[in-house]
Protein backbone atom coordinates (compact mmCIF):
# COMPACT_ATOMS: atom_id res chain seq x y z
CA UNK A 1 0.00 0.00 0.00
CA UNK A 2 1.37 3.49 -0.88
CA UNK A 3 1.82 5.99 1.63
CA UNK A 4 -1.08 8.52 0.31
CA UNK A 5 -3.46 5.61 0.45
CA UNK A 6 -2.16 4.78 4.16
CA UNK A 7 -2.69 8.57 4.93
CA UNK A 8 -6.06 8.37 3.06
CA UNK A 9 -7.28 5.61 4.85
CA UNK A 10 -6.25 7.08 8.36
CA UNK A 11 -8.28 10.09 7.69
CA UNK A 12 -10.93 8.08 6.42
CA UNK A 13 -11.15 5.92 9.93
CA UNK A 14 -10.59 9.58 11.30
CA UNK A 15 -6.98 8.02 13.21
CA UNK A 16 -5.94 11.68 12.97
CA UNK A 17 -2.96 11.32 15.31
CA UNK A 18 -1.86 8.28 13.55
CA UNK A 19 -1.75 10.12 10.40
CA UNK A 20 0.45 13.15 11.71
CA UNK A 21 2.47 11.13 13.36
CA UNK A 22 2.98 8.76 10.22
CA UNK A 23 5.75 10.31 8.52
CA UNK A 24 7.92 11.01 11.70
CA UNK A 25 7.38 7.23 13.00
CA UNK A 26 8.24 5.49 9.67
CA UNK A 27 11.03 7.53 8.94
CA UNK A 28 12.68 7.01 12.69
CA UNK A 29 11.66 3.58 12.50
CA UNK A 30 13.61 3.09 9.54
CA UNK A 31 16.65 4.65 10.44
CA UNK A 32 16.81 2.25 13.35
CA UNK A 33 15.26 -0.92 12.02
CA UNK A 34 12.05 -1.25 14.25
CA UNK A 35 10.27 -3.91 14.35
CA UNK A 36 6.91 -3.79 13.01
CA UNK A 37 5.45 -4.12 16.00
CA UNK A 38 7.35 -0.97 17.56
CA UNK A 39 6.10 0.66 14.60
CA UNK A 40 2.05 -0.28 15.31
CA UNK A 41 2.30 0.67 19.13
CA UNK A 42 4.43 4.43 18.11
CA UNK A 43 1.43 4.79 15.51
CA UNK A 44 -1.44 3.66 18.34
CA UNK A 45 0.07 6.16 21.36
CA UNK A 46 0.39 8.94 18.75
CA UNK A 47 -2.94 7.80 18.51
CA UNK A 48 -4.25 7.74 21.69
CA UNK A 49 -1.79 11.56 22.81
CA UNK A 50 -3.66 13.04 20.09
CA UNK A 51 -7.13 11.68 21.19
CA UNK A 52 -6.84 12.66 24.54
CA UNK A 53 -5.57 16.11 23.34
CA UNK A 54 -8.62 16.75 21.83
CA UNK A 55 -10.79 15.53 24.98
CA UNK A 56 -8.81 17.90 27.33
CA UNK A 57 -9.64 20.74 24.69
CA UNK A 58 -13.18 20.00 24.20
CA UNK A 59 -13.43 19.95 27.74
CA UNK A 60 -11.55 23.28 28.64
CA UNK A 61 -14.44 24.53 26.15
CA UNK A 62 -17.64 23.23 27.27
CA UNK A 63 -15.98 24.36 31.01
CA UNK A 64 -16.58 27.59 30.04
CA UNK A 65 -13.80 29.51 31.56
CA UNK A 66 -13.73 32.64 31.45
CA UNK A 67 -9.31 33.02 31.17
CA UNK A 68 -6.36 30.74 31.13
CA UNK A 69 -4.89 30.70 34.34
CA UNK A 70 -2.84 28.24 35.97
CA UNK A 71 -1.33 27.48 39.95
CA UNK A 72 2.11 28.38 38.50
CA UNK A 73 0.72 32.29 37.57
CA UNK A 74 -0.62 32.92 41.04
CA UNK A 75 1.58 34.57 43.50
CA UNK A 76 0.95 32.59 47.30
CA UNK A 77 3.28 35.07 49.01
CA UNK A 78 2.19 37.62 51.17
CA UNK A 79 -1.70 36.25 50.86
CA UNK A 80 -3.59 34.27 53.30
CA UNK A 81 -4.01 31.37 51.01
CA UNK A 82 -2.81 27.86 51.88
CA UNK A 83 -0.61 26.70 48.59
CA UNK A 84 -0.49 22.79 49.71
CA UNK A 85 -4.34 23.14 49.99
CA UNK A 86 -4.67 24.51 46.64
CA UNK A 87 -2.12 22.17 44.99
CA UNK A 88 -3.92 19.25 46.97
CA UNK A 89 -7.63 20.50 45.31
CA UNK A 90 -5.45 20.78 41.90
CA UNK A 91 -5.14 17.17 42.46
CA UNK A 92 -8.39 16.97 42.17
CA UNK A 93 -9.03 14.08 45.52
CA UNK A 94 -11.91 16.08 46.42
CA UNK A 95 -13.93 14.88 42.90
CA UNK A 96 -13.44 11.14 43.78
CA UNK A 97 -14.91 11.88 47.32
CA UNK A 98 -17.76 13.79 45.41
CA UNK A 99 -16.86 16.97 47.47
CA UNK A 100 -17.87 20.97 46.93
CA UNK A 101 -14.86 23.55 46.80
CA UNK A 102 -16.83 26.82 47.59
CA UNK A 103 -13.79 30.02 47.73
CA UNK A 104 -14.67 32.41 49.97
CA UNK A 105 -12.92 35.95 50.26
CA UNK A 106 -12.49 39.82 49.06
CA UNK A 107 -12.43 41.32 46.39
CA UNK A 108 -9.23 40.72 44.51
CA UNK A 109 -7.97 38.02 46.62
CA UNK A 110 -7.07 36.00 43.60
CA UNK A 111 -10.74 33.35 44.06
CA UNK A 112 -10.96 33.26 40.24
CA UNK A 113 -7.85 32.41 39.48
CA UNK A 114 -7.75 30.00 41.76
CA UNK A 115 -11.11 28.44 40.70
CA UNK A 116 -9.86 28.50 37.41
CA UNK A 117 -6.49 26.97 37.88
CA UNK A 118 -7.77 24.07 39.78
CA UNK A 119 -10.55 23.62 37.40
CA UNK A 120 -8.11 23.75 34.68
CA UNK A 121 -5.81 21.17 36.46
CA UNK A 122 -8.71 18.39 37.14
CA UNK A 123 -9.94 18.36 33.71
CA UNK A 124 -6.16 17.90 32.15
CA UNK A 125 -6.60 14.77 34.70
CA UNK A 126 -9.87 13.71 32.46
CA UNK A 127 -12.23 15.19 35.24
CA UNK A 128 -15.26 17.42 33.55
CA UNK A 129 -16.02 20.91 35.08
CA UNK A 130 -18.20 24.15 34.39
CA UNK A 131 -17.57 27.24 35.43
CA UNK A 132 -20.68 29.29 36.98
CA UNK A 133 -20.38 32.92 39.19
CA UNK A 134 -21.77 32.39 42.48
CA UNK A 135 -23.29 35.74 42.36
CA UNK A 136 -25.98 34.99 40.03
CA UNK A 137 -25.95 31.28 42.73
CA UNK A 138 -27.00 32.82 45.86
CA UNK A 139 -26.27 29.82 48.14
CA UNK A 140 -29.34 28.36 50.28
CA UNK A 141 -27.27 29.04 53.79
CA UNK A 142 -27.10 32.50 53.14
CA UNK A 143 -30.91 32.58 52.55
CA UNK A 144 -31.38 30.20 55.57
CA UNK A 145 -28.97 33.38 57.82
CA UNK A 146 -31.51 36.10 56.07
CA UNK A 147 -34.50 34.40 57.42
CA UNK A 148 -32.86 33.40 60.92
CA UNK A 149 -31.92 37.48 60.82
CA UNK A 150 -35.45 37.79 60.05
CA UNK A 151 -37.22 36.51 62.29
CA UNK A 152 -35.08 37.99 65.19
CA UNK A 153 -36.34 41.30 64.20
Amino acid sequence: MERSQILETMGGLKLFGMKAAYDEIIATAVKRQHAPQRIVGDLLAAEIAEKQARSIKYQMTIAKLPLAKDLADFTFDGTPVNATLVHDLAAGGFLAQERNVVLVGGTGTGKTHLAIAIARACIRNGARGRFFVSIRWRPPCARMVDREDRRSD
